[in-house]
This record gives C-alpha cells, structure tokens and sequence, in this order.
C-alpha cells in the first residue's frame, strides 16, 4: 500500500510523538500536527456507537498549543512520569494524500513515590500527511479501551 520510505516515515512519527511527550517536552507536542487539526480521547464504546461525546476534543494546532499552556502553566496535579508502548502501525488506506493508519498502545504512569500502574490502553486511529516539515498527524483519534480515567487526564495520550 505503501512504499518503505513512507512506511519508515510512519514509524518515525509515531517514535518521535511517544518519546516528545514521555519526556515531557510539551512545547514539541503539537509540532507533530497541522494547523487544522483534530485530537480527540474518546471511550471505546463512544466511538463505536458514533457517539461525539469524548473526554478531550481539540479541533486546531491553536488548542494543542493552549493545552500545553494548561499542562505547564495553570494545572496544578500530582506530577507523574508516562511511558508510551505504540504498536507498529497498521495502514489502513491511502486517499487523496491522506495516510489513514491505526496503531495500538499501552500508557503507563509512575507517581513519583508510587510503583507504575497502567494508565491507559486503546488504539489511536490516525489521518497522516505529508508536508514539506515531514509526516504529520491531519486527525489523531485516542480511543481508549476502559470506560473510566484514573484521576484525570493531563497529559496527551
């Protein structure tokens, strides 16, 4: 479906994205999108019943820029490290230029004075493209198995 440079190109996304925001370089968070963009959290069972009702929902690079603001600035939360297991990448599709890709992944969270737990498990349902700055995510979809969030939601998925 795709030549072995795209596919590596994909790869490499999908690297980069898990390790920008393990190490909580959040500014880099939404270089990795375009400028109309959309990122949603959303249930499992949300999203197989067409439901729109999702836990996060940022429509633009704009928003992702301002929930890194809140992520560094005005949320105050019980600071935590994450890690990121990504699946290889599965494309789906290839229309119009846009990469339709799904991958799974497994998030796991360690407090500080606290063992590791697992935070969140699902599969991100991507739309990619290419620009000139390299591969980048048009729509990046978290849908998460479990109907429930431990605590809260603060940093990306």
């Amino acid at each position: 479906m795709v030549d072995m440079q795209t596919w590596f190109g994909i790869q490499q996304l999908y690297a980069d994205y898990a390790i920008a925001v393990d190490s909580g370089k959040w500014n880099r968070w939404p270089e990795f999108f375009t400028e109309q963009c959309v990122y949603k959290v959303q249930p499992r069972e949300n999203f197989e019943r067409g439901f729109p009702l999702a836990t996060l929902a940022l429509t633009s690079k704009d928003m992702l820029k301002d929930r890194v603001y809140g992520i560094t600035e005005t949320i105050y939360h019980d600071p935590y490290y994450q890690r990121h297991v990504v699946g290889a990448p599965m494309v789906r599709k290839v229309e119009d230029g846009r990469i339709h890709s799904e991958a799974n992944y497994a998030v796991f969270r360690t407090k500080y004075d606290k063992v590791s737990t697992v935070f969140n498990v699902g599969r991100y349902i991507d739309t990619i493209v290419h620009t000139p700055e390299g591969f980048k995510f048009a729509e990046r979809i978290c849908v998460y198995d479990s109907e429930m969030i431990p605590n809260s939601l603060i940093y990306p998925i």
